[in-house]
């Protein structure tokens, strides 16, 4: 008798973050329905990123279109400048320009109606309030009150089954993110951390910079930015 394994839906980006928490479900022993958010960000780098992560694992993947036109962020209007070169320090002072008005508000609401509409049983998202940007969508008491708010306003929390937000990464600095990412043998060089949606990453913005401390602590290379740096100095290109 074949026992079936709950489902989950899981946020996927495409970055460290998101894919790390996908392969904790998978580990946990879900049954992963990937879902990527394509909400008219300035460059689609990462949805490839995501695309590939799903199609090596082959789970199902959905990508959707939320577009937000009326901007609001850095990563959705180009006249914005995005932050470069700042201290972590600088990064922790104010919720900085590259914060997206309420995503993770919209994130959510769209998985939960995907996961009731599949009977799934969680939501998985890579968020993360200590080595983060500052963003209050990214912090634990958030993911309570909107587990909450699912729970009072669907079906499924009205007839008692829970579903249930799970931030598996919501207490790791970004060098124990790294290194649970390497045990649960998650393609790092696939991931796109890069504010920027250039060929290779910029390595200035505060999402590269917080990717490189994390890398740096946790006393390993970053697969991805070693072999773009070999191509580079091959002055060849690098697939995605």
């Amino acid at each position: 008798m074949t026992v079936q394994k709950p489902r989950a839906v899981c946020l996927l980006s495409g970055g460290l973050d998101s894919a790390t928490a996908l392969y904790v479900a998978l580990k946990e022993g879900y049954e992963a329905l990937a879902l990527t958010i394509d909400y008219g960000q300035i460059h689609g780098r990462e949805l490839k990123s995501a695309r590939r992560i799903a199609s090596h694992l082959a789970i199902e993947h959905r990508v959707i279109s939320a577009s937000l036109p009326w901007g609001g962020s850095a990563l959705l209007d180009r006249s914005i400048p995005i932050p470069h070169g700042r201290s972590v320090a600088e990064m922790s002072q104010e919720i900085p320009v590259t914060y997206v008005p309420a995503r993770n508000t919209i994130f959510l609401s769209l998985a939960a109606s995907y996961a009731e509409a599949r009977a799934a049983e969680a939501i998985f998202i890579g968020a993360n309030a200590l080595d983060y940007s500052g963003y209050p969508d990214c912090r634990p008491e958030f993911f309570k009150l909107f587990e909450a708010t699912i729970q009072k306003g669907t079906r499924q929390g009205a007839e008692g089954r829970k579903l249930e937000i799970k931030t598996p990464l919501i207490d790791l600095k970004k060098s124990e993110i790294v290194r649970l990412a390497i045990g649960l043998g998650v393609p790092l060089e696939w991931t796109w951390s890069c504010y920027q949606g250039d060929q290779f990453p910029c390595g200035e913005c505060d999402s590269c910079l917080l990717r490189e401390k994390g890398f740096a602590e946790a006393g390993v290379r970053d697969p991805l930015t070693s072999h773009l740096t070999s191509a580079r100095s091959a002055g060849g290109t690098v697939g995605s």
